[in-house]
Formats: C-alpha cells, sequence, structure tokens
C-alpha cells in the first residue's frame, strides 16, 4: 500500500524576532551586583559551572546574574541556555533581548571585542571566535553555525603550525542577516545587511546586503529581492 505524500508548508509568527521591551525582573542587577562583589571577576567563573548546565528556574537565574555580573555591558531579557560557554566575558557587550543557546560557546580574548546588538538569537551549540566580533541588531544565527576570527600564519615553515603567530581579522555581521544552520564564517568577512547565508555555506569572502549565498565555498545565488539589489555601477 503506497502512501501519498502531502507537502503543505504552514505560515507562524516569530516568537523571538517578536519580543519588544524585553524586561528584567528587579532583583536581577542587585543579585549580579553582589554575586561580583562577593566572588570577584576568578571566583564568578567557577561558580557558574555549579549553575551552567542545569534546566530548572534558579539555574536559569544564576546563569543571566553571572552574565551581568561578568560582562562589560549586558541589556534587559539574556536568555542562557544550558551547557552555554564563555571566555573573557568582560570584554562583551550585550544588548537587550539577546537569547544564547543550549552549549553555544563565544570565546572573547582579554583584549578583544565582542558586540552582540539588541534582540540577536544565537542557536545550540553555535561557536563564536569573538576576539574582534560586532553582530548588529536582529541577527539570527544557526544552531552549529560558526565564526572563525583567526588563523596561524604558518610562517616560518619550520616549526609546528600551531606555534607560529595568530592573525585576527575582524567578523562583523549586519543587521538583519541569517546565518544557517552549520554555516561557517571565515576571519576577515563582513555579511552585509538583511543577507541570508544557506545551510552548512563556508563563507570566504564578503556578502552583499540583501543577497543569498550558499555552498562551499559560499557563492551568490540571487538577491532577496530585486528592488535590494545595489545599484549598477559602471
Amino acid at each position: 500500500m503506497s502512501v501519498e505524500k502531502i507537502s503543505m508548508a504552514r505560515i507562524v509568527q516569530a516568537v523571538h524576532g517578536r519580543r519588544e521591551g524585553p524586561e528584567d525582573a528587579r532583583f536581577l542587577g542587585e543579585l549580579a551586583a553582589e554575586l561580583k562583589r562577593a566572588y570577584g571577576s576568578a571566583g564568578l567563573l567557577e561558580l557558574y559551572g555549579r549553575f551552567s548546565s542545569g534546566d530548572g528556574f534558579i539555574d536559569a537565574v544564576m546563569r543571566r546574574a553571572i552574565w551581568h555580573a561578568t560582562s562589560r555591558r549586558c541589556g534587559a531579557g539574556l536568555q542562557v541556555g544550558s551547557g552555554a560557554g564563555f571566555k573573557h566575558p568582560e570584554t562583551f557587550e550585550i544588548g537587550n533581548g539577546v537569547f544564547i543557546g543550549a552549549q553555544a560557546y563565544i570565546q572573547g580574548r582579554y583584549d578583544g571585542t565582542c558586540v552582540i546588538g539588541d534582540n540577536v538569537w544565537i542557536g545550540p551549540q553555535a561557536y563564536m571566535d569573538a576576539r574582534d566580533l560586532v553582530i548588529e541588531e536582529c541577527v539570527g544565527w544557526g544552531p552549529g553555525a560558526k565564526i572563525l576570527g583567526s588563523s596561524h600564519t604558518a610562517v616560518p615553515v619550520d616549526v609546528p603550525i600551531i606555534r607560529t603567530d595568530l592573525e585576527i581579522k575582524p567578523v562583523r555581521i549586519g543587521a538583519w542577516a541569517d546565518i544557517g544552520t552549520n554555516a561557517t564564517i571565515l576571519p576577515g568577512v563582513t555579511i552585509g545587511k538583511g543577507a541570508i547565508v544557506g545551510a552548512g555555506a563556508v563563507v570566504v569572502s564578503d556578502v552583499a546586503p540583501f543577497s543569498v549565498v550558499a555552498g562551499v565555498p559560499a557563492k551568490f545565488l540571487h538577491w532577496r529581492n530585486e528592488s535590494d539589489a545595489p545599484p549598477a555601477t559602471s
């Protein structure tokens, strides 16, 4: 007996992208300040391990409070999934209404720059080399997608590559962009405003605003809308 396949797409409203004016409970700021006073920076990182993986209310509140306490700046409405991790959060500037999915990892550097704009959604198991990273507002970051912000120079050739110097290059993700599941953004790349990067793409060069790219390496497919295409140049 054959079963006829019926394909019917459904359109439903976005949830995270429609959040407006997120607010924190009044006690959260006071809790973050008290934790910072009592534990200090090193102690807070150790404390985070006790609450990083739990799914309960207290675990979620403590994760939020510790991110607030350790970040350079952290806006209201932050949500941090279980198992999400970080390095050098003192360099992070996090906007309002940011979601960080379970087991995501954001790796900063003590002298680096990491800016995450308002209403950014970072999917589970994402990895971000955030040593020179700016993500503008309302970006969707797919599960497992990665940013690589540095590479070894591989010079001189008579030593192991991992012993050669690191070259850190800025990565910039424009507002409204959408990065597909398991995509990889390489060092020095800028993703333009409103661009779409397909699932599994490896992006080795800049992506124009409101364009759609996909593949390995990522190639231009089309403009999201012809009216969004940049004007022709002579």
